[in-house]
């Protein structure tokens, strides 16, 4: 957790707050392994940015500031890592000329959201400082001691712009696996709810998170109600689909997919999951 004492006039919502939560990592390492780290990671914050529904991402390198500490023959080594590290993840890169850390050069990670605004999210920042100041050691193929390099990386940043980003991003219609509601079970009248309950018990029982919607209301106000909610599906039961032991199924969009059995709605449901859908 970090606190910022940020100005009022800054803050934004969730996107700049003055209490946020990092996912703040660090690897401890030598200098010849920077590079095989950066490309790694750099793969990783890909599949993670892909799997949010993020692939439009741009790249920075942050190279030397003018006071600075290291020697320049480090630096060298460490800017080409970072860099040789984008070249081979396949990515066209910008420079930025003296904005990297005292204590070494950074790779910036920034996202683009569905209305092209920029948000800077992950990084990985090369320091060749703080193993040192803390007394951290290892003993060199040569029984000999030395430093080590310590990479900090962070994917997503603040949680709290992440999740507003997402929120935006995505206009509120989250994908299946991230909506914090997946489905919703209604019921046209009482007559079906306890089959309308049945149907959520063994939807979350296979770990979906499920509303069950037993209001007495018009079945057609209750369905426009949860489809302002954006949820990726809801389910209709009648006397027809409970005689059946079926659903009624529609997805986010007014999409009407007609009745079909509990089973093949959960496996649909559940491959929508698997896939990031």
């Amino acid at each position: 957790q970090c606190h910022r004492n940020e100005p009022s006039g800054a803050l934004h919502g969730i996107m700049r707050v003055r209490g946020f939560t990092q996912d703040d990592g660090h690897v401890f390492c030598t200098e010849d392994q920077i590079l095989e780290e950066c490309i790694n990671y750099t793969a990783q914050l890909q599949k993670v940015y892909a799997d949010f529904g993020f692939t439009d991402i741009l790249y920075k390198v942050a190279t030397r500031p003018e006071n600075r500490v290291g020697s320049d023959a480090l630096w060298d080594k460490a800017e080409h890592a970072v860099m040789e590290a984008l070249r081979r993840s396949g990515v066209d890169f910008i420079i930025s000329p003296g904005d990297g850390a005292f204590y070494g050069p950074k790779i910036e990670y920034t996202l683009k959201d569905a209305i092209g605004r920029q948000w800077q999210c992950g990084t990985m920042q090369v320091d060749f400082n703080t193993a040192e100041r803390l007394g951290g050691e290892y003993v060199t193929e040569t029984s000999g001691r030395a430093y080590p390099v310590m990479l900090h990386r962070a994917i997503v940043g603040s949680l709290e712009r992440f999740i507003g980003m997402l929120v935006e991003h995505h206009a509120g219609a989250m994908p299946a696996w991230l909506a914090p509601v997946q489905v919703a079970v209604l019921n046209i009248s009482e007559g079906q709810a306890d089959y309308a309950a049945e149907v959520a018990k063994t939807l979350r029982n296979q770990g979906l998170r499920v509303q069950l919607d037993l209001h007495n209301e018009k079945i057609t106000y209750k369905i426009r109600k949860h489809s302002l909610q954006k949820l990726p599906y809801i389910l209709v039961v009648g006397d027809k689909e409970k005689e059946a032991g079926a659903v009624a199924v529609r997805a986010r969009g007014n999409q009407d997919l007609g009745a079909m059995s509990l089973e093949a709605f959960a496996e649909r449901i559940a491959n929508d999951i698997a896939d990031k859908r």
